[in-house]
């Protein structure tokens, strides 16, 4: 067999997984409609390459607005790898105490929030304290792991808790230990990761069960099209529309943020839920 045939069935057994978890997906899809219909947003949060998995729930083609993707340029800027904005820095801020909770200062939390927090070890500082914080304000959290890995791996937090002690619900990426798949004859460490392919399987099964709820209920979402899918007009006006949306819900997510001042008295009573 050649290396690309057994990476190739490796993923069909990642698929295997995810397909056996129908049930939990569906969950998370029920959750993450509800924040939308309700005028607010789904956080997504993930340092490290677990950016990739922000990314691909929105924006891109075949994605919708209601979600809020929170990407820090500090833990996930990899293409330099060396010197100013490296590697080692970036793996060394996933595990500093606090800065999550400086990353979620900056917005104004509610109970009708939801949140998808992904960690495929699960054992980062960063990610766990982001859905500790999420829980404390009432936000229903969805951790997407790679559960025999996260498993395996050591809390880097001293209490030597994990993203999953922190999560309403689990999901799996079925990786294995250590995320690569493939051993290479006179290698000593395998090649090819396996979490990228379970994490946007899963994430795009989320979200067409989201688009779907969100259809039944009357809010069909407004979907980045491609012009040679819609035609060149439609495709403009869903993407001008989509943005203007997505502004329209992060800007609750500003209005009354942290210390209250004159703009803020002047939209409405002032509340600040955050408890930061």
């Amino acid at each position: 067999m050649n290396l690309t045939t057994e990476y190739i069935q490796r993923c069909q057994g990642i698929l295997t997984t995810i397909e056996q978890q129908a049930e939990a997906i569906q969950q998370a899809a029920g959750w993450f409609s509800q924040t939308i219909l309700a005028g607010r947003m789904v956080h997504l949060f993930g340092s490290g390459h677990s950016r990739i998995m922000v990314e691909e729930m929105w924006p891109r083609y075949g994605s919708f607005p209601g979600f809020n993707p929170i990407v820090e340029l500090s833990l996930s800027f990899h293409n330099l790898v060396v010197g100013a904005n490296g590697q080692r820095q970036a793996m060394f801020l996933e595990n500093v105490p606090g800065l999550a909770q400086r990353i979620l200062r900056n917005y104004d939390l509610s109970n009708l929030d939801s949140a998808l927090v992904i960690s495929s070890s699960g054992s980062n500082v960063v990610p766990i304290e982001m859905a500790e914080l999420f829980q404390q304000q009432g936000v229903k959290v969805v951790a997407l792991i790679t559960k025999e890995h996260a498993e395996k791996s050591t809390s880097k937090r001293a209490d030597g808790k994990k993203l999953s002690d922190f999560a309403d619900l689990v999901l799996d990426t079925g990786a294995p230990v250590g995320d690569a798949m493939i051993a290479v004859p006179g290698l000593a460490t395998p090649v090819a990761p396996g979490s990228t392919v379970g994490g946007a399987v899963l994430v795009n099964c989320i979200k067409a069960e989201v688009a779907q709820l969100l259809t039944q209920a009357g809010q069909p979402p407004r979907v980045l099209s491609a012009g040679n899918v819609v035609g060149t007009e439609k495709a403009v006006s869903l993407f001008e529309s989509a943005y203007d949306e997505h502004a329209h819900r992060l800007a609750k997510l500003y209005q009354r943020v942290g210390v209250p001042s004159y703009v803020s008295e002047q939209s409405g009573t002032f509340t600040n839920n955050q408890g930061f």
